[in-house]
């Protein structure tokens, strides 16, 4: 089957059947222990190729926020330079739907999978069955997969947590009424929160009024739960969470004449939308830029050498940086030329960090834990 570079795998028409081999309840785990990986090897000796896959990059995407399309920008890009097929499965937040369309890219025989994934529970059983069946898997944080993406999410919300605590004491006097849109029903998100509180338990008139998850990680997902927020609280000082949410939040509280040009409004991933409000000099203040574009270029590379029989990480880190106004200009310069930054080895380490060896001949021995550079 040939893909076109943006193409909806839902409508290839592929079909539903389970393929033949081993069945998802059935597939193996990999490493479940907890474990720390050293650093990647760049030179460690070649494997065997996976046989009998196509050379088909397919990207399990859980909805259409800035974020991730970015990652899909960068995966689409790498895809084309290294001579893969690019397929985009968008599940709009459906659990159901990934799961349908990762069977569906086993039946295929697709060489690589990239995952956003909404549900894990639901998602790590055909993962797995992809992985057995000699694919390679990067995963946007949650396990399994042959390459876990990650933030150093302690760092992460460390560098936001620290802006806001400092805007507070410097512009607020020292008084802020916050609002936090949390991850924390994401366990392998939820230490930047608790990063971020404690950045501000260090201010003590920083008074957190609210403190929720909201439903869906996008615009949508803010802005109905700012809506809710506002119903009992008609002054807030302080939005901090991911850019796709907080910007929600901010629309919100403009159509109910809330918004203010001394907030403080600050979000996490860089996305473009939120590089735009930080230029417009209003309330939007701060991001934590973790580069789609750039990791999504190196999740693709990564299965291109896979599928070419080559050793990839077993786990990247996109490190976190803090960008406000004044230092726009390089990170937005970057993230529009990922193959530049993948490919300049001193650009790409202010950006990515890589751990542990995983090839073709030691597949079991992929990452079935939540993996972090943090953990010691």
């Amino acid at each position: 089957m040939t893909l076109s570079r943006r193409a909806l795998i839902g409508a290839l028409g592929l079909g539903a059947a389970a393929p033949a081999g081993v069945l998802a309840q059935d597939a193996p785990r990999g490493i479940i222990a907890p474990r720390v990986f050293g650093a990647f090897d760049r030179g460690a000796p070649r494997c065997a190729a996976p046989a009998g896959l196509r050379k088909t990059l397919v990207f399990a995407q859980d909805n259409r926020r800035e974020f991730i399309e970015g990652a899909a920008r960068g995966l689409a890009l790498a895809c084309r330079q290294r001579g893969l097929d690019f397929a985009v499965a968008h599940a709009d937040n459906d659990p159901a739907a990934m799961v349908e369309h990762v069977r569906r890219a086993i039946a295929d025989r697709a060489g690589a999978l990239v995952t956003a994934p909404i549900n894990v529970s639901t998602l790590a059983p055909v993962v797995r069955q992809f992985i057995a069946q000699g694919g390679y898997v990067g995963s946007i944080v949650p396990p399994p997969a042959t390459t876990i993406l990650n933030a150093p999410q302690l760092a992460t919300g460390k560098a936001l947590g620290d802006a806001a605590a400092a805007y507070i004491r410097n512009s607020l006097g020292g008084e802020a009424r916050v609002v936090l849109l949390t991850h924390d029903t994401n366990q392998f998100l939820a230490q930047r929160f608790v990063a971020i509180r404690a950045a501000l338990k260090a201010v003590p008139g920083a008074r957190i009024i609210a403190d929720i998850s909201p439903r869906t990680v996008d615009k949508a997902g803010g802005h109905a739960t700012m809506q809710t927020i506002l119903l009992a609280h008609t002054r807030i000082d302080v939005v901090l969470g991911a850019d796709t949410v907080v910007l929600g939040a901010l629309a919100a509280l403009r159509e109910a004449g809330r918004a203010r040009p001394d907030q403080f409004i600050g979000g996490i991933d860089g996305e473009p939308e939120a590089l735009a409000e930080m230029r417009a000099g209003g309330p939007y203040k701060a991001t934590v830029s973790l580069a789609s574009p750039i990791f999504g270029y190196a999740l693709a590379q990564h299965a291109a050498d896979w599928l070419e029989g080559l050793s990839v990480p077993q786990g990247l880190d996109i490190l976190p940086s803090l960008l406000l106004r004044e230092s726009l200009v390089q990170f937005e310069r970057d993230a529009s030329d990922p193959a530049a930054v993948y490919h300049d080895p001193a650009r790409r380490d202010a950006y990515l960090r890589a751990y542990g060896n995983i090839c073709y001949d030691n597949r079991d021995d992929f990452v079935d834990f939540g993996w972090s550079s943090e953990r010691r």
